[in-house]
């Protein structure tokens, strides 16, 4: 098992695919971009699913989201999948996706065995969509999120992160807008993970506004609290359900005592937290011939040194040199 000295057990595995993006999201990179990993250095296909095998066959990893960066600009996605489909025992899949490309990709993903997505869509109205990643994408976007409905890769789970001045008066509309098209709705708080830190606290909607927001037009019950579980968001019943709605509250509500996650990076690399400041070099041990029990208990130790938690309120804390493209989310 992935454990640590807090007692947490680690489940679900993060993998990053690609560092690139096909968007320039204001709260995640610069309008030009970033350096993007050379290729070398990026995992194979192979190294990513022998990774997949030891943490399945060896760790008791039971989940596997694949990320980016944008994960669709890879190329062997589909294969990677189905690859790891056929492992034994077989995890349950998803990926978090900016969605575009997803209209063209869906159903190969859902036959290569690809079990659900995440799709991050944060506001309704194109110009504001324009303005918040740059490009000119949110028709895209919306057949994206329709061709995976319709593929069966449900539930359907759209992520949205609120930013003053642009969208922060959008929390119920999104909703409503959800609630209708059957996806399942999170809020997302923005966290210290952009390219550029210029991440503020105070210029930061907490979940408390969400909430707060979403009250003006929805009743929200809470969900049990032992049905969350490890799950990151905190969940409400909407208008006395069935259909529900998330709150990731990273920042102001954080659940790392819960944490069941490991995170493996484009690179190779075994990251405990995103916030985590250590890495252990996963691809080095393949290249040199490791076998997977030297692989498997490489990453057994590096989860072993997993922090009490992400320490965002410390006076202490410095955000990760890595933004989340390079980390994978």
């Amino acid at each position: 098992m992935l454990l640590d000295t807090y007692g947490r057990v680690a489940t679900d595995l993060r993998v990053s695919l690609t560092d690139r993006c096909n968007l320039r999201c204001t709260y995640c990179m610069p309008e030009e971009g970033l350096q993007w990993l050379e290729k070398p250095r990026l995992l194979t296909d192979d190294e990513i699913v022998r990774l997949v095998g030891v943490a399945v066959r060896l760790l008791g990893v039971e989940e596997v989201r694949f990320t980016g960066g944008e994960p669709l600009l890879r190329p062997g996605l589909t294969g990677i999948v189905e690859r790891c489909a056929a492992l034994e025992p077989r995890p349950r899949m998803s990926l978090t996706t900016n969605g575009i490309g997803l209209e063209r990709t869906a159903g190969a993903l859902r036959d290569a065995g690809l079990d659900r997505v995440n799709v991050s869509l944060d506001t309704l109205r194109p110009e504001v969509f324009q303005r918040m990643t740059r490009r000119k994408r949110h028709d895209d976007v919306l057949r994206g999120l329709r061709a995976a409905r319709d593929a069966g890769l449900t539930p359907v789970k759209v992520n949205a992160v609120l930013m003053p001045g642009l969208n922060d008066d959008e929390a119920p509309e999104l909703l409503a807008w959800a609630l209708e098209h059957d996806y399942e709705l999170r809020f997302i708080e923005q966290m210290p993970l952009d390219a550029q830190h210029g991440w503020h606290r105070e210029g930061m909607i907490t979940a408390g506004d969400v909430l707060k927001s979403l009250r003006t037009r929805f009743t929200l019950t809470p969900e049990d609290a032992e049905q969350r579980g490890s799950a990151p968001a905190e969940r409400w019943l909407v208008d006395g359900g069935p259909q529900r709605v998330g709150v990731i509250a990273s920042v102001t509500r954080p659940f790392c005592s819960a944490c069941d996650r490991t995170r493996l990076t484009a690179d190779g690399q075994v990251r405990t937290c995103l916030f985590a400041e250590e890495e252990t070099d996963l691809r080095e041990a393949l290249r040199r011939g490791a076998a997977d029990e030297e692989v498997a208990e490489l990453w057994k130790t590096a989860m072993w040194g997993k922090k009490a938690g992400a320490g965002i309120d410390d006076p202490s804390f410095v955000q990760p040199a890595r933004p989340m493209s390079a980390i994978g989310g």
